[in-house]
């Protein structure tokens, strides 16, 4: 099921899907918990092992030349006495590898030791000596970096009864085995927080994809829907959710139940619309057709007086309005029959029309009902064939140009040009008819080619106008297979039409 186009948020950026959406925050949340349960563990684990160190500091001080003694800061065993010659930090025994040991005397090295991993001692560097010089016996054990690694070490004053007085024993184990053993917590805890981040996130796709399914069927229900042409015309609208996601147990259940509602109300108020429309329309078809007898006999008994009686100069006008009204009149009754006869299908016969005699003939006509005009041609060396209605082709013409002269002033230039464009299909005839008059309102190009829409306030008109007769050229386009755009400012509007050529109809019926 893929998801139908999410339109930019702000500053351009897509919003993310609901499922990436869980999925992301689940994820965030696990790594957060794993960084925590490593910082923790790693703290945990170093205090840990960095007390086993300082407690393993004081019996090293011990085996370190006090066998028999009482140890640095050990006052509760009695001390036995020895010399200050039985203090011997090269002295290995019961030591293990990587102790130090080294006696200082009013801040100078009298003698050092590291045990080394064969179990001997080799004497400590100057540099590292002096850096465990300046120790402080009083402030416990603590880190130092020497020139053979990090050390735990604690320095302790000697007694005075053992030693002269500034006498101090410096011990330090190395943190080798402490800091490798964090190393290898650190490298487990992230490789099982990373392996947990995977399955995790692999068990949670499927699981969020599964329960978002029944969201995504109504994504695509609302989609579909939403393409529709539910403009005009009988419409049916075919999509349901499905009855597994339409359950009223779930939030997405109640959803889906509630558009399924919302459609078959839809569906009804569509049904009903189309009922309306069409009992609008043919109830206009049987007024226009009854309106044509009465119409016809107006305007013949208003002729026959015009002719044969004396009457008035008032008289006569009155009547010659009369006659110019009914004549009106007839023609709005022609153009709704006409509609009429579009929606139910009634055409005359398809055939092999010359566009570019028909421009011609329509131009001319147009020049000489508006000879306060000017009129220009453009049309190509080639005749332009296309495969239509001919009479309805020159309705087309007709209603375009005389739409142009009856809504601008005098002295407007109109311009029909007829082009081909070359096309994968055979081509398309494109026909222009361009003015340049005041415009047209922005806020009725919208309506334009709706039945009864009047702008006549967007440009003067000279005449008075139905609102049909851009609704007849719409209507007439679509019915031979065409589109028709406007698009108009202040000094320029331009009505556009595109109509396949015969040849394209051709290859496409071959």
């Amino acid at each position: 099921m893929s998801y139908p186009p999410v339109p930019a948020g702000p500053g351009g950026r897509r919003p993310l899907h609901l499922r990436t959406t869980l999925i992301l925050t689940t994820l965030a949340l696990l790594t957060a918990i794993c960084i925590a349960i490593g910082v923790f563990s790693h703290l945990a684990m170093s205090t840990y092992l960095t007390g086993q160190l300082d407690e393993a500091l004081k019996p090293a001080a011990t085996r370190a030349g006090f066998p028999g003694g009482r140890p640095p800061g050990d006052d509760a065993r009695p001390f036995r006495g020895i010399g200050p010659d039985d203090i011997d930090p090269g002295d290995a025994a019961g030591q293990r590898p990587g102790t130090l040991n080294a006696v200082f005397a009013d801040g100078e090295a009298q003698n050092s030791g590291l045990v080394q991993d064969d179990g001997t001692t080799a004497p400590l560097a100057q540099a590292d000596l002096d850096t465990l010089a300046g120790l402080d016996p009083a402030a416990g054990p603590e880190e130092v970096t020497l020139s053979t690694g990090e050390y735990r070490v604690d320095a302790a004053e000697l007694p005075a009864e053992l030693t002269t007085d500034g006498t101090v024993l410096v011990t330090g184990l190395s943190t080798t085995e402490r800091d490798s053993t964090l190393v290898s917590l650190d490298i487990t805890v992230a490789g099982l927080s990373l392996a947990g981040l995977v399955l995790t996130g692999l068990a949670g796709t499927a699981i969020i994809r599964r329960s978002l399914r029944p969201l995504e069927e109504l994504s695509a229900v609302a989609t579909s829907v939403s393409r529709l042409p539910l403009s005009s015309g009988e419409v049916a609208i075919p999509v349901r959710v499905p009855p597994a996601a339409a359950q009223p147990g779930t939030e997405v259940g109640t959803v889906g139940l509630a558009l399924n509602e919302m459609i078959d109300h839809v569906t009804s108020a569509l049904r009903e619309r189309h009922a309306s429309e069409m009992k609008v329309r043919q109830f206009v078809a049987d007024a226009s057709h009854e309106l044509r007898t009465p119409l016809t006999s107006i305007r013949g008994y208003t002729e026959l007086v015009l002719m044969s009686e004396s009457v008035s100069p008032s008289g006569r006008s009155a009547l010659e309005r009369v006659d110019s009204e009914s004549r009106r009149m007839s023609s709005l009754v022609e153009d709704l029959l006409l509609l009429a006869r579009l929606d139910e299908g009634q055409r005359g016969e398809v055939a092999d029309v010359d566009l570019t005699e028909l421009v011609i003939e329509t131009t001319s006509d147009a020049r000489v009902a508006a000879p306060g005009y000017s009129w220009g041609l453009d049309l190509p060396e080639d005749p332009v064939e296309i495969r239509a209605v001919g009479t309805e082709i020159r309705q087309i013409l007709i209603n375009l140009l005389s739409n142009a002269y009856k809504h601008t002033p005098p002295g407007t230039s109109v311009s029909t040009a007829l082009t081909v464009a070359p096309g994968p299909d055979g081509g398309t005839a494109i026909l222009t008819v361009t003015d340049s008059g005041p415009g047209i309102d922005p806020a009725f190009l919208d309506t334009i080619f709706t039945r009864f829409s009047r702008g006549d306030s967007a440009r003067t008109a000279t005449e008075g106008s139905t609102g049909l007769g851009l609704a007849i050229v719409h209507a007439l386009v679509q019915a031979n297979g065409g589109d028709i755009r406007v698009t108009s400012e202040p000094g320029r509007t331009q009505f556009r039409v595109q109509l396949p050529l015969a040849s394209a109809l051709t290859q496409g019926a071959s």
